[in-house]
């Protein structure tokens, strides 16, 4: 009897933990798995870049968590420098086209389907986005790209469009290179992932770091030198000098050949499955990482979130369920944690404008306290806010800025909104406690406290 044929679009995370899981459970004999990557590197850390860009860790190996040959080792035909460039699901089979080999095409059979594409950077239809020394940072291939580019270039001086995760990071990236940084951010404060009152800690942490960070900044192109290179970046009001551009404006889903194939899509453009990772519709695809939409378990509405830690779990459930066991991605609450310099940013769950959005009433709290005992040395504020529902009390996001401490708090409350707590029970929470390491009150339980006064007084 012939293998089954599993064909696996995107060999990074979600693509290749789905291939390794579908392995441990089906030997070649049985699954013959063949995985198709665009780019020269696989299974690697993109989380990983600004930290490789700014010189704290080497790269690209040590951000490689298995190389092309391990994988080939276990039986997995990995075909890198191959993309897929379209999807006959009547026939089932892809097309391919060699990256490195004369654009040489071909057509490889499927009897089950893996899209794992990923996202793409934002990147807006402006004059000049295109331009030599304009970088977007996604994949390492991206990375080494920016980092030629600052290797050739004679100047010190960098402009980042747009102040999210990956904005502020690669702020913190080139400060460590000895650039002059300068962020451009359409919004009232950086960070659009936090509520604009959090935000403008970030803002004011971001300008004592000595990176010039200009709200309200809308670009409208990037100025070219006689080479055809980015020499600035223009908003409405003014004009940056820059030896390098980078954009930092999110992503968006990679789900170009789905939609040509006329696979479901959502509102943010995200593949739509079922809990199994199994696209809408089609029995023998799956889908996952940052090509997909998830559910939201606070709202109870989809979103596309860009995550590593999603992408592998979508990997692991996928590759068990084409392996012939069963699992399930139940959902998630929002959890994300970055920093720039020494401030770290986290949250979880909703903000006010998304529980607004999803039809609740709730109340909000914001604490100041310290990330260890206020006698103890080090300690340092921090700034928790809390949002709960008003009827029910139910927890509803958190967010937190503050310095050494501070980042890995959320998790609490990312159990917390997973577990459905209400934030009176999260008050009898019992969690570590030494000088060293926190008050004798955790911020986020006196913020917890806090909120469950709010939830009393604003009654029903």
């Amino acid at each position: 009897m012939a293998a089954e044929q599993l064909v696996i679009v995107g060999g990074d995370a979600a693509g290749m933990a789905a291939a390794s899981q579908a392995r441990r459970l089906r030997k070649p004999d049985e699954l013959a798995i063949t995985a198709f990557e665009r780019s020269h590197f696989a299974s690697y850390s993109a989380c990983g870049i600004p930290y490789w860009v700014g010189g704290e860790v080497d790269g690209p190996d040590a951000l490689i968590a298995r190389t092309p040959e391990e994988h080939r080792a276990r039986d997995i035909d990995l075909r890198m420098r191959c993309e897929v460039t379209e999807l006959d699901l009547a026939r089932g089979r892809v097309r391919t086209r060699e990256l490195d080999n004369g654009g040489r095409e071909s057509w490889t059979g499927f009897d089950k389907l893996v899209l794992a594409t990923g996202a793409r950077p934002r990147r807006p239809g402006l004059p000049g986005i295109d331009a030599p020394g304009v970088h977007g940072v996604q994949t390492l291939d991206d990375g080494r790209a920016l980092l030629d580019s600052l290797d050739a270039s004679s100047g010190r001086r960098a402009v980042v469009v747009g102040a999210g995760y990956i904005g502020v990071e690669m702020a913190e990236a080139l400060i460590r290179r000895d650039y002059e940084v300068t962020v451009l951010e359409q919004s009232a404060q950086p960070m659009s992932t936090l509520d604009p009152d959090m935000g403008a800690l970030v803002h004011e942490a971001m300008c004592a770091m000595g990176i010039e960070t200009v709200r309200g900044a809308t670009v409208t192109g990037v100025l070219t030198d006689g080479d055809g290179r980015a020499r600035a970046v223009t908003t409405e009001e003014a004009e940056y000098p820059a030896d390098v551009v980078v954009l930092g404006l999110g992503v968006r889903p990679e789900t170009t050949l789905a939609a040509a194939a006329g696979l479901p899509l959502g509102e943010s453009g995200g593949l739509l499955t079922d809990l199994a990772m199994r696209v809408r519709g089609h029995d023998h695809i799956w889908a996952g990482g940052d090509c997909v939409e998830v559910l939201d378990l606070v709202s109870g509405q989809l979103r596309h979130i860009a995550l590593g830690t999603h992408a592998n779990k979508h990997g692991q459930v996928i590759g068990a369920n084409v392996g012939g066991g069963y699992a399930t991605f139940p959902g998630v609450v929002g959890t994300a944690v970055s920093k720039v310099c020494d401030l770290e940013i986290a949250r979880t769950g909703l903000l006010e404008r998304q529980a607004h959005a999803a039809g609740l009433r709730f109340v909000t709290v914001t604490v100041e306290a310290t990330n260890r005992a206020g006698y103890y040395p080090g300690a340092r504020p921090m700034h928790v806010k809390m949002l709960a529902e008003r009827r029910t009390g139910r927890l509803l996001g958190v967010q937190i800025v503050g310095r050494e401490g501070a980042g890995k708090r959320v998790d609490v409350a990312a159990v917390a909104l997973t577990a459905g707590m209400t934030v009176e029970q999260m008050t009898a929470l019992d969690l570590g406690y030494a000088p060293p390491f926190s008050p004798v009150w955790d911020p986020v339980l006196v913020a917890a406290r806090k909120a469950t006064a709010a939830v009393r007084d604003a009654g029903a």
